[in-house]
């Protein structure tokens, strides 16, 4: 079987299944030129000479004021081609780790100018109950069912790859 990301520049990207003791996960809404609208994960690009924890705390700190976080295991892979606004990239690797923590309120660092123009327009807590019938375009797109399965199975020996 070939491979279908071969000879493309995929971006290295982190990201975090914030998850609370009464099953509420942190969510970011994307706001993309082309219309589309995706409920994702809070995380981003690795940066040359990072390592993939040390741009997962860099990204929560920027992304929702999250600092110090005890980042947990890789339990996820979501590959993706997609066009970036700025050419640089033909699509993305997301590790996402599982970051068991209590609710916070989001205090972004960087300001929502910025935030914007990397498509971010709104942060929210959801409970898995919620969003299992509100029928948001999400990414990774099981992950609902992902949820399930972590909180009745526990973390996976190694990652599983989950839905674009």
């Amino acid at each position: 079987m070939s491979n279908p990301t071969e000879g493309l520049r995929i971006r290295p990207a982190v990201r975090a299944l914030l998850l609370t003791p009464d099953d509420e996960v942190l969510l970011v809404r994307f706001e993309f030129p082309n219309g589309r609208t995706r409920w994702a994960l809070p995380g981003g690009g690795v940066e040359p000479g990072e390592s993939d924890l040390e741009a997962l705390h860099r990204e929560l700190e920027e992304e929702v004021g999250l600092i110090g976080a005890t980042i947990g295991p890789h339990v996820w892979t979501r590959e993706h081609v997609v066009a970036f606004a700025n050419g640089l990239w033909d699509g993305q690797r997301d590790h996402i780790h599982l970051v068991h923590c209590t609710r916070f309120e989001p205090a972004p660092r960087l300001d929502w100018d910025t935030l914007r123009a990397e498509y971010l327009h709104e942060i929210r807590w959801w409970h898995l109950d919620d969003l299992a019938v509100a029928g948001l375009p999400l990414a990774p797109a099981d992950l609902v069912e992902r949820v399930a399965e972590l909180r009745r199975d526990g973390p996976p020996e190694n990652p599983i790859r989950v839905a674009i």
